[in-house]
């Protein structure tokens, strides 16, 4: 929709709006100077690094890299899609946003189908509460252990066993939109409800308005689940169910959990696990996962731990791998066979659940165990084997750090051992490695970037300062961040300071002893140096031409202040060193 508005209507609102007037309606502003700062909304922190600069038409926090104009910062702060925020932003200036004709009909079109909707849904929750049938519906939760907030929170509903109570209560307009949408179905000149004795779970989009439902039998039915068919304001593959109430509980969602039911989400929300979703379709083909990510960069996928269930991580694990890139953190979390999330976390609690979570199996380690599942690696053969299964899954990876570390891992296990003749080129025969069967399931794992500039910092502690140097590191890798700002206030200069402070510090202890527990093999010094030093200088390019760009903003170079030229020359010979 957003190709629908004119870019010249869009530039007038970014020009007309007082960017610190929009933010400062949301969270409290200071004036610092000619800008203004606060403590970012988009990450907890206790020093404001937030800046607002409204001559500029931007913000930006110096913490987590946040950054974009009031039309950026409407869609983040309140989860507005562009056209959305557009409208609203257009609305405070009191001006009318320019669609053409037919764009206004297509949303004038599925606000008539979301409205029907949405009264829909309201019949079904009122029917939970008065229908003589109801009890059913009310039983069957009680027996779940569901709450009341949480049928409030979901918006759960009945639909009543007549069959045609639903299309009794709509009239005109809302009758012909629910016909649209399937909720209702004509034959022989009757109208029916689709749903009919079930419990009802309203599927809502990211604005909190019903587009579709689920409904679960409360009788003997042979589908014990029907789902609303697709229309044009639901596709099944790109919707998620619980993504709406989980930002309703929290705006910066840092994981989701994905599991497969309608009340595994509620059940675990009810546990105090409240960033649970389920796709509504298949929670592993292509355009479930791009939502989910869309969503947020940290998944977990919970699956039972039966064949089926492995078959599904399978199936996840290899779409996964053609849109994994840095800075996703993806892990596998399989229950215990005969186990489902809502019953596991009833019997164990939402504080042992949220353990198991925490513990949940990385991507990297999860393919490599699945992949090498049966191998033994000591043989040449089960080398090459486990070789020509993950190598075409690496190749359909996009370039990325992940994808070099996973290219690494392999090379690792499929080495030569000891007095054979390996499969991999380039090995030094003075210094074989012992491979090991997988049939234990403990492969060694790929570091991920942010250990690796951890560690990093244990060799060389004084890169700290190159580390802090660099505002996007706290957001990118918030766990070698976190150490080195820790390490430049104690004046640590060399690892025996470091270790000595390590092992003396309680706080040092309690934050950082568990930063290397992972890692089960450690890189060669030098080149682990390098990494680290490459991806400070690949950050900070992206920082200083990010700077570049704020400055320029859109004007000719002739437009600028002398001060912002010589900014610009130092931005882009800032840029040239780190290159060479």
């Amino acid at each position: 929709m957003a190709g629908m508005i004119p870019q010249t209507f869009i530039e007038t609102l970014r020009d007309r709006i007082d960017l610190a007037e929009i933010i400062g309606q949301r969270i409290p502003l200071k004036k610092s100077g000619g800008n203004y700062k606060a403590c970012c909304p988009f990450h907890d922190e206790r020093t404001p690094s937030f800046n607002v600069r409204p001559d500029k038409g931007f913000y930006h926090c110096f913490g987590c890299g946040a950054h974009g104009d009031a039309i950026a910062f409407l869609q983040e702060y309140e989860n507005q899609s562009f056209t959305e925020a557009v409208e609203a932003l257009a609305a405070h200036l009191g001006l009318d946003v320019p669609y053409d004709q037919a764009t206004r009909e297509t949303m004038k079109r599925s606000q008539s189908l979301t409205g029907a909707l949405e009264e829909a849904t309201r019949f079904y929750r009122d029917s939970l509460r008065n229908h003589p049938w109801s009890s059913l519906a009310r039983d069957y939760l009680v027996s779940r252990g569901v709450s009341d907030d949480m049928v409030e929170r979901f918006a759960l509903g009945f639909a009543p066993p007549e069959g045609d109570a639903l299309a009794k209560r709509v009239t005109g307009e809302t009758r012909s939109a629910l016909l649209t949408v399937k909720a209702l179905t004509e034959r022989n000149g009757q109208v029916r409800d689709l749903f009919r004795n079930r419990l009802m779970f309203p599927i809502r989009n990211t604005r909190g308005r019903t587009i579709a439902f689920g409904g679960r039998t409360l009788g003997d039915d042979k589908a014990k689940y029907i789902n609303s068919p697709e229309s044009e304001v639901y596709h099944k593959s790109r919707e998620i169910y619980g993504l709406y109430e989980a930002r309703q509980a929290s705006r910066q969602l840092e994981s989701l959990l994905v599991v497969e039911g309608y009340m595994d989400v509620i059940a675990l929300a009810q546990m105090g696990i409240n960033n649970a979703v389920a796709a509504s379709g298949t929670a592993t083909n292509e355009e479930s996962l791009q939502t989910l990510l869309r969503a947020s960069h940290h998944l977990i996928f919970c699956f039972d731990g039966d064949t089926a269930g492995y078959r599904a991580a399978d199936r996840a694990m290899e779409n996964l791998l053609n849109m994994l890139e840095d800075g996703m953190h993806i892990q596998f979390l399989m229950l215990p066979e005969g186990e489902d999330p809502d019953s596991l976390v009833r019997t164990e609690g939402g504080e042992t659940f949220g353990r198991r979570m925490e513990t949940a199996t990385p991507l990297s380690r999860m393919l490599f165990e699945r992949q090498g599942e049966g191998l033994d690696l000591s043989l040449a053969e089960h080398r090459g084997e486990l070789r020509s299964r993950i190598e075409p899954m690496l190749r359909r990876m996009p370039r990325s750090a992940i994808r070099d570390a996973l290219w690494e891992e392999l090379q690792r296990l499929t080495r030569r051992s000891p007095g054979g003749r390996g499969a991999g080129h380039g090995n030094n025969a003075s210094h074989p490695q012992q491979a090991h069967p997988l049939q234990s399931g403990q492969p060694a794992m790929a570091l991920d970037r942010d250990t690796l500039l951890a560690l990093a910092l244990y060799y060389e502690p004084p890169l700290a300062q190159e580390v802090q140097a660099v505002p996007e590191a706290a957001s990118h890798y918030p766990s070698a961040h976190a150490f080195a700002q820790w390490i430049q206030e104690h004046g640590i200069e060399n690892r025996s300071a470091l270790l000595e402070e390590m092992a003396f510090s309680a706080t040092g202890r309690e934050r950082f002893a568990g930063l290397f527990n992972r890692i089960e093999h450690f890189p060669e010094h030098d080149l682990l140096l390098a990494d680290a030093r490459q991806m400070l200088g690949r950050a900070r390019s992206r920082q200083q031409a990010r700077q570049a760009s704020e400055i320029l903003a859109g004007r000719k170079p002739s437009e600028l202040t002398d001060e912002e030229r010589q900014e610009l020359q130092r931005l882009r010979a800032d840029r040239l060193r780190d290159t060479h």
